[in-house]
């Protein structure tokens, strides 16, 4: 048995972080504690402590629990469990832990509907994935969903020494563990209990004398704590953050978010982000930086990791360092919201790449005036069609740039 679960907390007091869930005076502590268990749904990341939680709950409520994982169970494992409905064995009332139930296709989560309605069972979920797209609408409406987050280094840092308590109890030995590995495994796992857990047992196992060192620490942590699933809410969280960085002209958070895409190996997911930010948040504020990404870009891919890795900060230190403009984008937006709606009207007759007049125009000749031949290369006359007229979708933007773009319009408009 894994170290992991020789030393599973048995009651909510000892599990580590999700204070925001199990601390007392908390409403999901005080449904833990009344032994009234309803439908729940356990949302975050692997090694936060669901599947412990779900278990305490369970016993302190008496009842039975079957544990099924999704990604191996089928509808007879479901329809077997189902079957204790109404005997001795499910008196107490049966609770089942359905973990990764983002793997059950819809049939397999609709056949718990009818016996989560009733009352029969009781279904406790967890996923890594966002619930609210991975998970049934009927079995959301009918569950509470709970997020457990990444337990921070200093809570890790508490299950750490618990486990070398436990490994000194196994060994018969006396283990000593440095402080600084001691910090570089507790900041190393990504904030998941299990991964630390593991790690020390490894440590314990193979350390000279049983003495944990930093170097040890290093060899033995996995290389990176950075959680990414390129299909998973993860890589879109990632992209996200780093547009939202940039937005906010916050370079150095936007680097930390390119560095952890970089890091999982993703080059082409960041490089047509920035493309997007370039166009859409600096945009007319500084219109030749969509050249310049675009030049970043092409480098970096030319290049490949890990040097891709310049290019791209060159890129985001300027985005996020540039003046900011999102007018261009609100105005495609706004035009196409238009369009969508039906709002389009007939091209009028001067635009119209017509050279011959029907017998059905009312208006003869096309009457197009070719701005080109008039002072300033400009004439007024109709562009837009006559429902959308003197209808406005771009307003510019208080930048040099395009301030400087109002003037010129300004000018032409006067003469």
């Amino acid at each position: 048995m894994p170290l992991a679960d020789k030393i599973r907390p048995k009651s909510l007091d000892e599990v580590v972080g999700q204070r925001h869930l199990l601390q007392k005076g908390q409403p999901f502590r005080a449904i833990a504690d009344s032994n009234y268990v309803p439908n729940m749904v356990f949302y975050g990341p692997s090694g936060t402590g669901k599947t412990t939680v779900a278990k305490i709950i369970a016993q302190k409520a008496n009842m039975r629990l079957h544990y099924l994982n999704a990604t191996s169970a089928s509808l007879s494992d479901i329809k077997n469990i189902l079957s204790e409905v109404d005997t001795i064995f499910g008196q107490n009332g049966i609770l089942i832990y359905l973990d990764e139930i983002q793997y059950f296709n819809k049939k397999q989560q609709q056949s718990l509907l009818e016996y989560i309605e009733n009352g029969s069972v009781t279904l406790i979920a967890s996923t890594t994935e966002n619930p609210y797209f991975y998970v049934y609408n009927a079995i959301l409406s009918r569950s509470t969903v709970f997020e457990f987050k990444p337990v921070s280094p200093r809570d890790v840092a508490f299950a750490i020494g618990r486990a070398l308590k436990y490994m000194e109890e196994e060994l018969k030995a006396k283990i000593a563990c440095d402080k600084d590995a001691l910090s570089h495994i507790s900041c190393s796992c990504g904030g998941d209990v299990r991964k630390a857990i593991n790690t020390v047992e490894l440590c314990c196992i193979s350390a000279k004398n049983f003495h944990i060192t930093l170097e040890i620490a290093k060899k033995l942590t996995p290389k990176s704590g950075n959680r990414y699933d390129r299909q998973g809410d993860e890589h879109f969280d990632l992209l996200s953050a780093l547009q939202k960085s940039i937005r906010g002209s916050d370079e150095n958070a936007a680097l930390h978010y390119l560095a952890r895409l970089l890091e999982a190996g993703n080059l082409i997911s960041p490089c047509r982000r920035l493309l997007v930010v370039a166009c859409e948040d600096v945009g007319l504020a500084y219109p030749n930086i969509i050249p310049i990404v675009k030049s970043c870009v092409d480098v970096a891919i030319q290049l490949g990791l890990p040097e891709a890795r310049i290019p791209l900060a060159n890129a985001v230190i300027l985005l996020a360092t540039s003046p900011k403009s999102n007018s261009a984008y609100c105005a495609i937006n706004e035009a196409m919201h238009d369009v969508k709606n039906g709002k389009i009207g007939e091209i009028p007759r001067c635009l119209q790449n017509m050279h011959f007049d029907g017998e059905g125009n009312e208006v003869r000749n096309q009457n197009y005036k070719y701005p080109h031949e008039f002072k300033n290369h400009f004439v007024r006359q109709q562009y837009m069609p006559k429902i959308l007229n003197n209808k406005i979708y771009y307003k510019f933007a208080n930048n040099k740039a395009e301030q400087l773009a109002l003037s010129y319009r300004k000018k032409l408009l006067e003469e």
